[in-house]
């Protein structure tokens, strides 16, 4: 078994830019940063939500509101996989009247984001909900779409898209996989 991605569609200088540019369409389609909250989805979703809150800062010198969700028991697979890593989620602020962002890093089925809605519908009711990803693989299931991608990567079922992230990883690209290559940790959904 070979243990190098197949190809690396990112490095981590192309990631920080994306995260810049993002965040730009963030504040041009909500017209500032003074109705938005992020949200990112546990594990590297997060990460790559507090990355996007800070770029927003640095642009608009407003930090907008920072929470981190655990889909683990709405996830339509729960209890049919083996068992989940719960982690807590932390939403330190009302949803009601915001424009969430929410945060993951690979957009592929769409079956995650379906579990990350129910379950911010039980934090409240926000204003609008937008989905920002580092990557969109394509291959839906569910009719999901991105509002914001850092890159657009076709791909075929028989690959994985990783996005590896600091202090999760030891380093920060996307890259491809063979899922009979791909490393246990850190596989895409």
């Amino acid at each position: 078994m070979d243990h190098e991605p197949k190809a690396v569609i990112m490095d981590a200088q192309a990631m920080d830019r994306a995260i810049v540019r993002i965040a730009h369409e963030i504040i041009e389609h909500n017209e500032g940063a003074q109705t938005i909250a992020v949200v990112g989805i546990i594990r590297r979703g997060e990460i790559l939500a507090r990355k996007l809150v800070d770029a927003i800062e640095d642009i608009e010198h407003v930090r907008p509101p920072f929470g981190s969700l655990d889909i683990s028991f709405y996830r339509d697979d729960f209890g049919i996989s083996k068992a989940p890593v719960i982690h807590a989620t932390n939403i330190p602020f009302s949803l009601q009247g915001r424009d969430i962002i929410l945060v993951d890093d690979v957009l592929y089925t769409g079956r995650t984001v379906r579990s990350a809605l129910n379950a911010l519908m039980d934090y409240g009711r926000a204003k609008s909900v937008q989905l920002a990803v580092m990557v969109d693989r394509g291959h839906r299931e569910l009719p999901i779409r991105a509002d914001y991608v850092g890159k657009n990567v076709p791909s075929s079922r028989e690959e994985d898209v990783r996005v590896c992230i600091e202090p999760l990883d030891s380093y920060n690209a996307v890259e491809i996989w063979n899922k009979a290559d791909e490393p246990q940790e850190g596989s895409a959904r």
